[in-house]
């Protein structure tokens, strides 16, 4: 049986909208959180950066807070699918490498 990739549209700052494939939900600290790769770099950029959001409800919500977005990332970077996965937040924050 063939496995069904999870597409999920939503609109960048400029209103365009972009497809993303659903790659994880974690949870960290009794809270959800998606992971989502972009099906084609932005434009301008080289490779497509994995994105997080808190998951709320059937809600995609952006993560504000600096070290809720960190303790996401350190719980991904200690899984070893994710060695070689660049992650932003949902604000299309820095880059955090090596996660």
């Amino acid at each position: 049986m063939e496995e069904r990739e999870e597409r999920i549209t939503l609109l960048d700052e400029e209103g365009r909208s972009r497809d993303f494939t659903l790659v994880d939900v974690i949870e960290v600290d009794e809270r959800r959180y998606a992971v989502l790769q972009p099906v084609e770099p932005a434009e301008g950029e080289d490779d497509a950066a994995a994105v997080v959001f808190r998951v709320e409800d059937d809600t995609l919500v952006a993560i504000d807070d600096e070290s809720e977005f960190d303790r996401v990332v350190e719980v991904l970077e200690a899984t070893e699918s994710y060695d070689d996965v660049t992650l932003v937040n949902g604000e299309g924050g820095d880059p955090e490498g090596g996660a």
